[in-house]
């Protein structure tokens, strides 16, 4: 198997684009199976910027990225949902549907990335539900939810697909320190239970001294592969 294959993401010789301008340059790094790394810097340094390239919500212009087995290089617009059946996309803002309930918002999903057969997908809403301790809420409205367990629901819908990885983007953002940790303890045993890489941007210093991994620091245009050096 090559050093490619291996990786859940490899990034060769990347340059990324908001719309004409150039954000990032010649970036290179590769993340694991089961790898947990946080994507920190400043705002404006590029940290959504790249994520939504992962994710093809901006397109490739310069370099290659592997992300699980598929070459975005290689991407075309009709194959983006394919791509992200194999990733689990948490956001900041949840975006879940507020006019259904949590197993009807994590159904959408499943039938929104091909799901068919209905005691399969009520089975898979079972385990997501389990493993990120919600087993009971399935039927609450979103806004019976607090935000904790608002965000929990998000990570069960990245999780219905069994991703290689997650991106997320700022995920403890709008939560209190105590409801961060939680989520940060949910995401951490994910990527070890699960063998799930993790890929966290964040400006939260307080989780990163508290739970520390792998650091990449977006600065001065380029990524930098701190390793487990804080700051």
């Amino acid at each position: 198997m090559s050093e490619l294959q291996q990786a859940v993401i490899s990034i060769k010789g990347v340059d990324i684009y908001q719309k004409t301008t150039l954000v990032l340059q010649e970036l290179n790094f590769d993340i694991r199976p089961g790898e947990f790394v946080y994507l920190i810097g400043k705002t404006g340094a590029g940290k959504s910027s790249l994520l939504k390239t992962l994710y093809g919500e901006l397109p490739l212009m310069k370099g290659e990225i592997i992300i699980a087995e598929t070459a975005l290089s290689k991407l075309k617009r009709k194959e983006i949902p394919l791509l992200r059946r194999k990733l689990g996309i948490v956001f900041q803002d949840f975006q879940l549907l507020t006019d259904r309930s949590v197993h009807e918002n994590l159904k959408f999903v499943l039938r929104a990335t091909g799901w068919k057969d209905k005691a399969e997908m009520t089975k898979r809403i079972e385990e997501v539900l389990e493993l990120v301790g919600l087993p009971t809420k399935d039927f609450k409205m979103p806004h019976e939810l607090s935000g904790g367990e608002q965000q929990r629901v998000v990570i069960a819908r990245a999780l219905l697909n069994k991703p290689e990885l997650i991106l997320a983007d700022e995920p403890t953002g709008n939560l209190d320190p105590d409801t961060s940790q939680e989520i940060m303890k949910l995401l951490i045993n994910i990527s070890k239970v699960e063998n799930t890489a993790v890929l966290m941007a964040t400006h939260d210093y307080m989780i990163i001294e508290r739970f520390p991994a792998r650091l990449l620091k977006c600065e001065g245009g380029k990524v930098l592969d701190l390793g487990g050096i804080l700051f």
